[in-house]
């Protein structure tokens, strides 16, 4: 093998002593109103710490969108109004972001965008590509704007990236020390089984929940104890765990077992299904994104 072959590839290899998996070096957290930042960045930041990771704060100013087809005529202080309203909530925005990184080692960056479409998702899934991790928010009618309505499920489809979503007024520990991923034979939720290794700790436990229509020998569980094994070669604590469901649904489960493993964050994949099947029959992915009471990682 030439001289400059054996380089490239030495160049790509893990450094001696380090763990041999990927960490996080940027972590997008989109901030979308004053009532949820702080939420956010008590997630995001102790996040940013652990991995020493770039923490950018994104929040988008909304586009005022005039209709050709409507003969409207927008008065100068109407439009001088919204767009005083939108720097102001966006500057309050700001100082709560500022405030829980000034005094951080970690890199910090703070952008605000222009939505210059009809929803502000378009600019966070732009954001969120050249990103290892997306945190974002529930969803709150009563506090979201109508564009930023729905954001959380748009960005987890079109995006790439794992998506952390937040319930509203969380206040708990940080997440990667006691994780639960909820395991099935799909290529999301190997994704997610992936993805799970960016956000876990040194040495955190991870506990593999397989929610099953009939109870099975766990030692028969070929595909899971691959995925154990994967686990520890990266150094992590694993457990293998079957649960029959009970009817209540996938996403009521995982909550209930989650609270009861003392889990700091629930991983999955997201949106196995069509979008029109979705909508009809509702999934795990929606009534989670709705109900959860701990932070999810989706990955789809």
């Amino acid at each position: 093998m030439a001289d400059w072959a054996n380089i490239a590839i030495q160049g790509l290899l893990p450094k001696e002593g380090s763990e041999g998996r990927m960490t996080l070096k940027t972590i997008l957290v989109c901030l979308t109103t004053v009532e949820h930042a702080a939420t956010l960045l008590k997630l995001a930041v102790p996040l940013a710490r652990r991995h020493n990771a770039h923490l950018l704060g994104l929040h988008t100013l909304e586009a005022l969108l005039v209709y050709p087809s409507i003969a409207m005529h927008i008065p100068e202080p109407a439009f001088i109004e919204f767009t005083t309203s939108q720097r102001e909530e966006a500057a309050q925005i700001e100082a709560i972001f500022s405030k829980h990184t000034k005094n951080e080692d970690f890199p910090s960056e703070w952008r605000l965008l222009k939505a210059e479409s009809a929803t502000a998702s378009d600019r966070m899934v732009d954001c969120a590509r050249a990103c290892d991790l997306v945190i974002m928010g529930q969803e709150d009618r009563d506090a979201d704007r109508y564009d930023q309505r729905r954001a959380q499920s748009l960005v987890i489809r079109d995006s790439g990236r794992p998506v952390i979503v937040v319930p509203t007024g969380y206040d708990g520990p940080p997440v990667g020390d006691n994780i639960l991923l909820g395991w099935s034979n799909t290529r999301e939720a190997a994704r997610a089984a992936h993805d799970l290794t960016l956000v876990a700790g040194q040495g955190a436990k991870v506990t593999v929940l397989r929610v099953i229509d009939r109870i099975m020998d766990e030692l028969s569980d070929a595909e899971a104890i691959d995925l154990a094994a994967m686990y520890d070669r990266h150094g992590l604590k694993v457990e293998l765990q079957h649960r029959e469901n009970g009817g209540d649904g996938i996403a009521a489960l995982l909550g209930r077992y989650a609270f009861e493993k003392g889990s700091d964050l629930i991983v999955t994949g997201a949106f196995g299904h069509s979008r029109a099947y979705d909508f009809v029959l509702g999934a795990t992915s929606h009534a989670l994104l709705r109900d959860a009471r701990l932070p999810v990682m989706f990955s789809k």
